[in-house]
C-alpha cells in the first residue's frame, strides 16, 4: 500500500504479523479516488488478538471492490479457508507477487507460471514495492477493475487514522526491529499524550507488555534498549510529521493482554 499511495502509512518489518489493524490509504486525483485497505496477513488465529485481526480481514473482504492478494516470491499456495473464500467471493482478484527484485535466473517467471497454474484469479503480476518495479502497471490493473462511484472521502484526506495512531505504530515498528522472538508480539503501544504547536509535537507513549520479565528486556541495561527505540522512533516521527518531536516512553505490564477482550477493546481491536 505504501508504494501505491506514495506515503509510508503501514509499518514494515521482516517479521510476520507486523500489521494488526485495518488502515486506509486514500489516493485522490481529478479523475478518481482509490481507497486502499491494508490488513493483517491471513493466519489461523491462536488467541483473541489474532481473532480480532482476522475480523479486520473479513471486514475488508466485505467492503472490497477489488482484492489485491499479495504474496512474496518464495511463497506457495497453502489452501487456507479464507484464501479459498477470496477466490470464490465474486470480487475481482489481482494476485501480486512481491519482491521480484530478489529473483535469480528464471525464478520470477517460474513463480508467476506456478501461480497461474495453481489459482483462479483475474490477473497475476510481479512487483517490487522496494524498487517500485511494476507499480504503475499494477495501478492500471486496479483502475481496470474499480467501479465508478462518488468519492467516499474529502480530496485532501490521506487516511482514516489519527496522528496518534501513526505515532504509536512507529514506536511499535522500532520494537519489532530491535527485539527478538516473542517480545515484539507481546507489546502494544498507546500514545496517551499528543500536544502540538507550530514548532514541536510533544508525545507520551506507553508500551504494554505481558510479563514483568519482558519489561526488563524492553528497557534494557541502564535503559539503553528503550533509549535506542525512542531515538529511532523520534527520527521517523519527525520525518512523518515534518516537525520537531519530543518523545517520552514508558513501559507497563498488563498480564496476558492479548487474550483479554477488555484490554483489546481499550487498545482499539474490538468494535
Amino acid at each position: 500500500m505504501n508504494a501505491l499511495v506514495g506515503e509510508r502509512l503501514s509499518i514494515i518489518t521482516s517479521k510476520a504479523q507486523t500489521t494488526r489493524h485495518r488502515i486506509f490509504g486514500i489516493l485522490t486525483s481529478e479523475d478518481f479516488q482509490l481507497v486502499y485497505s491494508d490488513t493483517p496477513g491471513i493466519i489461523d488465529p491462536q488467541y483473541t488478538l489474532q481473532e480480532s485481526m482476522m475480523n479486520f480481514v473479513m471486514e475488508s473482504l466485505r467492503d472490497a471492490d477489488v482484492i489485491l492478494w499479495v504474496v512474496e516470491l518464495g511463497e506457495k499456495f497453502d489452501g487456507t479457508e479464507i484464501l479459498d473464500r477470496i477466490q470464490k467471493s465474486g470480487i475481482p482478484v489481482i494476485l501480486v507477487v512481491n519482491k521480484i527484485d530478489l529473483g535469480k535466473g528464471s525464478q520470477v517467471e517460474d513463480k508467476l507460471n506456478y501461480w497461474k497454474e495453481t489459482v483462479n484469479v483475474q490477473d497475476i503480476i510481479g512487483v517490487s514495492a522496494l524498487e517500485k518495479t511494476n507499480v504503475d502497471p499494477l495501478f492500471d490493473l486496479i483502475l481496470k477493475y474499480t467501479p465508478v462511484h462518488p468519492p467516499y472521502f474529502p480530496k485532501d484526506q490521506l487516511t482514516d487514522k489519527p496522528e496518534r495512531f501513526f505515532a504509536a505504530e512507529i514506536v511499535r515498528e522500532k520494537i519489532f526491529l530491535n527485539y527478538k522472538k516473542e517480545v515484539p508480539y507481546s507489546c502494544e503501544v498507546v500514545v496517551t499524550e499528543f500536544k502540538e504547536d507550530e514548532k514541536i509535537i510533544r508525545l507520551r507513549a506507553e508500551i504494554y507488555v505481558e510479563r514483568k520479565s519482558q519489561k526488563g528486556i524492553i528497557i534494557g541495561k541502564g535503559g539503553a534498549a528503550l533509549k535506542k527505540v525512542g531515538i529511532e522512533a523520534r527520527k521517523d516521527m519527525e520525518e512523518f510529521f515534518q516537525k520537531q518531536v519530543h518523545l517520552e516512553t514508558f513501559v507497563k505490564v498488563e498480564d496476558d493482554w492479548r487474550k483479554k477482550n477488555k484490554q483489546l477493546q481499550k487498545f482499539g481491536y474490538k468494535n
